[in-house]
């Protein structure tokens, strides 16, 4: 039995775990599935031999998840945050998330179809909105709290004024 991580995101689902960590899996590189346990029992919200955890790393992540049931919900005060190389990599990563069930949001965040969000976050904006011209990096925001998906050219366009 491997030594198990230290510390790990939980992550709540409302029977969704095992399908959630195969899209992560699939969808994100240094992404796996590791060992999925089954209820030795009935519990409330599922039965004996249901899938209870599914242990699996996002990006290098240790989460477990726990089909809970019904009882808690996600929000955004919880997300990944992917960073990403350039805008072929933003759109992979928004497209899979969204074009699977998820919804848009705004400002580089979207939801998965299990309610987990993701902020998909260009490399470019980050230093554009943190960059020493505080100009510059307040136009670049401005551009950001207009969009959706973030636009790398757009954000660059607005830096530059």
């Amino acid at each position: 039995m491997m030594k198990p991580a230290k510390n790990t995101i939980c992550l709540w689902y409302d029977g969704g775990a095992e399908e959630a960590a195969r899209f992560y899996a699939r969808t994100f590189p240094d992404s796996s599935i590791g060992a999925i346990h089954h209820a030795p029992g009935d519990f409330p919200s599922g039965k004996q031999g249901n899938v209870l955890t599914v242990e699996f790393t996002v990006m290098g992540i240790p989460c477990l998840g726990l089909n809970g049931g019904p009882a808690f919900k996600h929000s955004e005060a919880f997300s990944f945050q992917i960073a990403t190389s350039d805008q072929a990599e933003t759109d992979r990563y928004w497209d899979a998330i969204v074009g699977n069930g998820g919804e848009e949001s705004v400002c580089g965040w979207c939801r998965d179809k299990w309610g987990i969000s993701w902020q998909i976050t260009p490399v470019a904006l980050t230093e554009a909105v943190t960059g020493p011209d505080r100009a510059a990096a307040k136009r670049a925001f401005d551009a950001m709290m207009q969009m959706r998906k973030i636009d790398i050219a757009a954000i660059e366009a607005a830096r530059r004024g």
